[in-house]
C-alpha cells in the first residue's frame, strides 16, 4: 500500500514538472518574441513607431546606401588595383625617413629658401622645410608649398614616365599639413609670378621628396592663424583664431609668418640695445632674481620658498645696478626677466616679462644720461625699420598699423608743460597728479599732433609719485630729478637721478609713504656709504616696446610665453 502511494506521488511530481517546463519554455519563447519586435521596432523623431509606408520608404534608403557603399568599395577596388599594376619606379624617391639619432653625416650642402633666385635656374639643390599645404591636381601633378620660417615657395611634382611615379604623386599629395619634408629639386623660372609666395620668379621642380617628421592634426590651421583683419571684413563667416586659443597652442602660434616676424623684431631690439650701449662703453652684467629681502620696500612682489627660508623675485634690477657703480663700473646695462605680482588685468601688463635696463655715473648734470638715452632710442627705433622692413611688412600684412615717427633728436619735454597741454584740451589736471593710463593716451595723442613725434621722453615728474630712491629737483620743491619716456602715447621707460649719499638715502625710505624699515634693505644702503658718485638710469620693457611700435594692442602678442595673473603655462 505505501509502494503504491509512493509510486502516485512520484508520478504526480514528475507530471509537475514537465507541466512546469512546458510553462517556463512557453514564456521563453514570449519574451524572446517580445524582444525580437522591440528590437526590430524602429521610432520616428517622435519616438513612435513608424508606420508601415514609411518603415517601406526606409528600408529603401536604407538599400540605396548599400549599393553605394558596394559601388564605391568596388570603385576604390578597382583604383587599388589599377595603381598596383601600375610600376612604381620612385620607390627610392619618396617616403618616411627613418627616426634622426645622428646615424650619419652626409656634408650634403642644405639651402636656404630665401636665397633662391633666377641665379640658381637649372642647379639641382637640397633642402628641408616645412609643407604649408599641398594642392594635387588631377593624377599627374601636385603643387606643394614649402616654408622655411617666413620665407615660402612654390614645388611642383609632375608624374613621367621613367622617374616620378603616380604612386609618388599620391605620397607627396597626402603629406600632412606642417610636416617637415627633405626635397631634392631642381630649380626653374616660373611661368608667371607665384603671388602666393615670398619667392615668385622661381619654383621647385621635386625629384626626390621625404618626411622627416609627420605632423598631427593641428589644432587650427595655420591659414586661419594668419589671415589679414581685412579679410573678416569681407567675410565675418571666416575662422578667426582666438588669442587665448593661440597662447594654449602657441608652438603652433609661433609658426606663422606673422609671428616669426615679431620675435625676429623683438631679437633686433636687444641686438640693437646692446650694440649701442657696447659702442659706448657699458658692460652688459648679469644680477640676481632670488633676494634675500625684497626689493623696493615689498611692495608687489613674489615670495618663494628657498630651503628653510623665504625668499623673493626681482621685480628689478635697480639695486644691483646701483651696487655696480659704487664698485666703479662706471657704465652698465642688462637684459633680464623681472617679476611683478600685480593682479592687472591689462593690455600691457604681464606678471613676468624682459627688463632692458642701463645705470650710469655722471659728471655734473643727470641730462647726460637722458642724451645717452637720446641717442639709444633714436639708434633702436630707427634701426628697426631700417634692419627689420621685410618684418614689418610680415606683420602688416596680416595686422595693419600706422608707420611709427621719430625725430632725429628725441622731444623732452617737462612735467609742467605736459600739464598744461591736458589742460588746454579740457583734462582737468592738477599740478602734482599722477598720469592716469587714458591720460597718458590722451597726451600722447596732443604730443603726436604739435610735434609730429610718436616718442618722447617726459622730465620732472613729482617727486611723491616716485619711488624713496628719486633725487628730488633742487630748484622746484615738490618735483624730482626723474622721467618717464613714452611711445605711442604709453609709458615704456621709468627712471631718475638716484639718491647716492647713504644718510639721506636712508632718511628718504624711513619718510617714504608707506615708511621703509631700513633693516630691509640694509645690504642695498651699505653699498653708499664708502663713497658713490651721481648716477642715473632706467628701465626699458621689452614686450612694450615691440608691441607699441608694431601697434599690436596687447603685450601678449609680442612675449613668447606670457605669464598674467590667469596664465602659468604652457
Amino acid at each position: 500500500m505505501t509502494d503504491n502511494l509512493s509510486s502516485r506521488e512520484t508520478a504526480v511530481a514528475g507530471l509537475d514538472r514537465t507541466s512546469h517546463a512546458r510553462i517556463m519554455s512557453g514564456i521563453a519563447a514570449a519574451v524572446a518574441d517580445v524582444a525580437e519586435k522591440v528590437e526590430n521596432l524602429v521610432l520616428g523623431e517622435d519616438g513612435k513607431p513608424l508606420s508601415k509606408g514609411a518603415l517601406k520608404k526606409l528600408e529603401k534608403e536604407k538599400e540605396k546606401a548599400k549599393k553605394q557603399q558596394e559601388r564605391d568599395a568596388k570603385m576604390a577596388a578597382e583604383k587599388a588595383a589599377r595603381e598596383a599594376a601600375s610600376p612604381d619606379y620612385s620607390t627610392e624617391r619618396y617616403g618616411k625617413l627613418p627616426m634622426n639619432c645622428s646615424q650619419e653625416r652626409t656634408g650634403r650642402v642644405r639651402v636656404k629658401i630665401v636665397d633662391l633666385s633666377e641665379k640658381n635656374i637649372d642647379e639641382t639643390v637640397l633642402l628641408s622645410a616645412r609643407v604649408q599645404n599641398s594642392r594635387p591636381t588631377g593624377s599627374k601633378k601636385c603643387f606643394i608649398t614649402l616654408r622655411q620660417g617666413t620665407v615660402t615657395a612654390q614645388a611642383v611634382l609632375t608624374v613621367d614616365e621613367t622617374t616620378i611615379s603616380k604612386h609618388m604623386q599620391k605620397f607627396a599629395a597626402g603629406i600632412s599639413v606642417e610636416s617637415l619634408v627633405l626635397v631634392q629639386a631642381k630649380i626653374v623660372k616660373a611661368l608667371q609670378k607665384v603671388a602666393s609666395c615670398t619667392i615668385q620668379d622661381v619654383e621647385l621642380q621635386i625629384e626626390q621628396i621625404h618626411v622627416i617628421s609627420a605632423a598631427a592634426r593641428l589644432p587650427f590651421t595655420l591659414e586661419d592663424a594668419t589671415r589679414p583683419e581685412s579679410e573678416f571684413e569681407k567675410d565675418p563667416t571666416l575662422v578667426r583664431v582666438k588669442l587665448d586659443t593661440r597662447l594654449d597652442h602657441r608652438p603652433i602660434d609661433l609658426r606663422t609668418v606673422t609671428n616669426q616676424a615679431i620675435f625676429r623684431m623683438q631679437h633686433g631690439i636687444c641686438i640693437l640695445f646692446r650694440e649701442f650701449l657696447e659702442k659706448n662703453d657699458f658692460v652688459e652684467i648679469h644680477t640676481p632674481k632670488l633676494l634675500g629681502v625684497a626689493s623696493e620696500g615689498g611692495a608687489n612682489v613674489f615670495k618663494v620658498e628657498y630651503f628653510k627660508e623665504q625668499a623673493f623675485l626681482a621685480q628689478s634690477p635697480q639695486f644691483y645696478k646701483q651696487m655696480m657703480i659704487t664698485s666703479d663700473f662706471g657704465k652698465v646695462f642688462e637684459i633680464g626677466p623681472v617679476f611683478r605680482a600685480e593682479n592687472s588685468q591689462t593690455h600691457r601688463h604681464m606678471t613676468e616679462y624682459v627688463s632692458l635696463d642701463m645705470e650710469m655715473a655722471f659728471e655734473e648734470h643727470y641730462h647726460e644720461v637722458l642724451d645717452v638715452f637720446d641717442g639709444l632710442f633714436v639708434h633702436l627705433l630707427k634701426g628697426l625699420k631700417e634692419r627689420y622692413a621685410k618684418e614689418i611688412e610680415v606683420v602688416r600684412r596680416q595686422l595693419p598699423f600706422e608707420d611709427f615717427e621719430i625725430l632725429d633728436k628725441s622731444l623732452r619735454l617737462e612735467y609742467p608743460e605736459a600739464v598744461k597741454m591736458l589742460r588746454d584740451a579740457g583734462v582737468e589736471f592738477g599740478d602734482f597728479d599722477d598720469l592716469s593710463t587714458e591720460q597718458e593716451r590722451i597726451l600722447g595723442k596732443l604730443v603726436k599732433e604739435k610735434y609730429h613725434t610718436d616718442f618722447y621722453m617726459l622730465d620732472k615728474f613729482p617727486l611723491a609719485v616716485r619711488p624713496f630712491y628719486t633725487m628730488p629737483d633742487p630748484s622746484r620743491p615738490g618735483y624730482s630729478n626723474s622721467y618717464d619716456f613714452f611711445m605711442r602715447g604709453e609709458e615704456i621707460l621709468s627712471g631718475a637721478q638716484r639718491v647716492h649719499d647713504a644718510e639721506y638715502l636712508q632718511e628718504r625710505a624711513e619718510s617714504s609713504v608707506p615708511p621703509i624699515d631700513p633693516a630691509t634693505i640694509q645690504p642695498y644702503l651699505d653699498a653708499f656709504k664708502y663713497g658713490a658718485p651721481p648716477h642715473a638710469g632706467g628701465g626699458i620693457g621689452l614686450e612694450r616696446v615691440l608691441m607699441l611700435f608694431l601697434g599690436l594692442g596687447n603685450i601678449r602678442r609680442t612675449s613668447l610665453f606670457p605669464r598674467d595673473p590667469h596664465r602659468l603655462g604652457p
